[in-house]
């Protein structure tokens, strides 16, 4: 997808607010989880992430503490807030619409009435 970059801008809060809701996780298990979910699509870059979570902690969207990654690591994990699982639900159910939308102008046979 040649334009992968500028799409993932504009929606990179959303996955890492879908990444979350299935529990706490540090920066890169996000961007693992994002990667995966997404089928190799996204491949979020650190800088990119590491903006969204913070923006998003700012947000109050998602709170972090530090704790020890499964290697043993420090690391900050982060979690969804009540506000973040209910941004997340809102932003879900517009791109929803968005998707449906455009799903429907690229599957269509015909030209439709205008008016």
């Amino acid at each position: 997808m040649a334009d992968q970059q500028e799409l993932l801008q504009g929606t990179l809060d959303i996955l890492v607010l879908k990444a979350l809701a299935w529990g706490p996780r540090h920066g890169h298990a996000v961007a693992r989880t994002i990667r995966s979910a997404s089928e190799g699509v996204f491949d979020v870059l650190d800088g990119s992430l590491y903006a969204a979570l913070h923006r998003l902690e700012e947000r109050e969207c998602v709170e972090s503490e530090w704790g020890l990654s499964d290697k043993g690591k420090r690391a900050k994990f982060y979690k969804l807030t009540a506000r973040g699982r209910q941004q997340l639900r809102v932003e879900s159910a517009s791109w929803q619409r968005y998707a449906h939308a455009v799903a429907a102008m690229l599957s269509a046979t015909t030209q439709p009435a205008e008016g």
